[in-house]
């Protein structure tokens, strides 16, 4: 297993990449978010940024936007987020990254009311991702969310997506599939209906209320059970402790655990 951690992108991202690596990670998360890490100021320290990782001997995951809304009703935003997302996926494919990590698309506001057409905005602005993370030869992987998405939750809600598109990958988000989740079952389901799709994995803990980003044990995540089935599917490849706390330790104490419980 390669563990890795995620830039705060209001941060300077060299700064980040220092801090990360300094705490013994393997690879960098780079979150593709303004005002620090906008695929826009990343080109511009495209250089710093690779010879950065070279020196410290870490790889790259990157995350496409998250505030941005591919699945919204209004053309004129949906377009300029979709925009947003392609200009992403570029600059990651010129940092060599080695996958990429893609929430779908927010259905919030009138959407919710419309429901079948929100769903296909955020289908059509899948697509076009798709395709082009094809032809940029890039391993994109789409992420569960939580319920207050209204979409892309539970297991089955990814199974025609992944039926239309063999070359999607999977990102288990095991703080997304805690919330709401009174049997602590979803994390493990998605582990059992696509253990051949799993591309990636974020962890981080919360009780079950909030996507709280909390250290491993902290909250009502069932890691145990999860790393027992990750391992049942063979999974052993990159996983982001997506643990935002003040103190540095709290990313340390977490990693350490789940190395305890993949042994």
């Amino acid at each position: 297993m390669r563990y890795g951690a995620m830039n705060f992108p209001i941060k300077p991202v060299l700064d980040e990449i220092e801090r990360v690596a300094s705490l013994g990670f393997d690879f960098l998360e780079l979150a593709l978010d303004a005002p620090q890490a906008h695929f826009s100021a990343v080109r511009e320290q495209k250089d710093k940024i690779f010879s950065q990782l070279k020196n410290n001997q870490m790889g790259l995951v990157c995350h496409l936007p998250t505030f941005v809304y591919t699945a919204d009703l209004t053309d004129s935003i949906r377009l300029a987020s979709l925009r947003e997302m392609l200009g992403s996926l570029e600059t990651a494919k010129s940092l060599g990254a080695e996958k990429v990590v893609l929430h779908p698309g927010y259905i919030g506001g009138l959407g919710a009311l419309v429901m079948e057409i929100s769903r296909n905005h955020a289908l059509t602005s899948l697509s076009t991702l798709v395709h082009k993370a094809d032809e940029l030869e890039m391993e994109l992987c789409l992420e569960n969310m939580f319920p207050r998405y209204l979409s892309f939750v539970e297991p089955e809600d990814f199974l025609p997506i992944f039926e239309a598109y063999p070359q999607l990958k999977l990102t288990l988000d095991t703080g997304h599939a805690n919330i709401d989740d009174a049997g602590r079952d979803r994390a493990l389901n998605f582990v059992k209906v696509f253990s051949r799709r799993l591309g990636h994995v974020h962890m981080s803990d919360n009780h079950g209320k909030r996507d709280d980003h909390r250290p491993v044990g902290e909250g009502t995540v069932p890691f145990n059970r999860i790393v027992r089935a990750l391992k049942n599917a063979g999974y052993d490849g990159t996983l982001t402790l997506e643990i935002f706390t003040d103190d540095p330790m709290d990313l340390i104490a977490s990693r350490e655990r789940l190395k305890k419980m993949f042994m």
